[in-house]
C-alpha cells in the first residue's frame, strides 16, 4: 500500500498538502485506528490527553526538525469530530513562537469493501519559506505515515 501525494496546478498547493489512499478495510476499523491513542502511537505519534471530543486539547510527541524549525511536540485541539467519517485538528508546535494555524483533516468514505481516506493539512503561508519547506517535508512524512497506518490496519 503507497500513499502517493495528489498534485495539483491549483493554488491551493502552497498552501495544503493532501493525499488520498485506500485501505481494504471498513471506515470503522480505520476510524477506530485514528481516534485510539494506543493504536495512534503504532502509526502516529505518542499522544498525551487525546480522545475524539471537539474542544479536547492535547499534545503530541515526535521527532524534531531543525530544517523545518519543528520542535518535536505538537499542540493540537479536536476541531471537528463526524464518527466515522472526519476528524479534524489543529496542529502547532508546541514550543514555537507563535501558532502555525495549521489544519490536519482526515475525511473516511466507503469503497467496495474499503475505505478512501482523504488526508488535508491546511494552512501553510505561501509566502513563508520556512512554512513551504515544513509543506515539502510533511508531504513525504504524511505518505510515510499513511503507509504506517495501512501496516498498523493489517496487522
Amino acid at each position: 500500500m503507497n500513499a502517493t501525494p495528489e498534485t495539483s496546478a491549483q493554488p491551493e498547493a502552497a498552501t495544503s498538502v493532501v493525499i488520498e489512499q485506500s485501505y481494504p478495510h471498513a471506515p470503522a476499523v480505520v476510524w477506530q485506528a485514528l481516534t485510539t491513542p494506543e493504536l495512534m502511537a503504532r502509526w502516529l505519534m505518542t499522544s498525551q490527553g487525546f480522545a475524539p471530543e471537539v474542544g479536547r486539547r492535547f499534545t503530541m510527541q515526535g521527532r524534531p526538525m531543525e530544517a523545518a524549525r519543528f520542535s518535536g511536540v505538537v499542540a493540537s485541539t479536536v476541531l471537528e469530530v463526524t464518527a466515522p467519517h472526519r476528524l479534524s485538528l489543529s496542529w502547532d508546535d508546541a514550543h514555537a513562537d507563535r501558532p502555525t494555524g495549521w489544519v490536519v483533516t482526515w475525511e473516511l468514505r466507503a469503497e467496495g469493501d474499503g475505505t478512501r481516506l482523504l488526508l488535508t493539512h491546511s494552512g501553510f503561508d505561501p509566502d513563508d519559506a520556512t512554512q513551504q519547506v515544513a509543506r515539502r517535508i510533511m508531504s513525504g512524512g504524511w505518505a510515510h505515515i499513511l503507509g504506517a497506518l495501512g501496516r498498523v490496519l493489517g496487522g
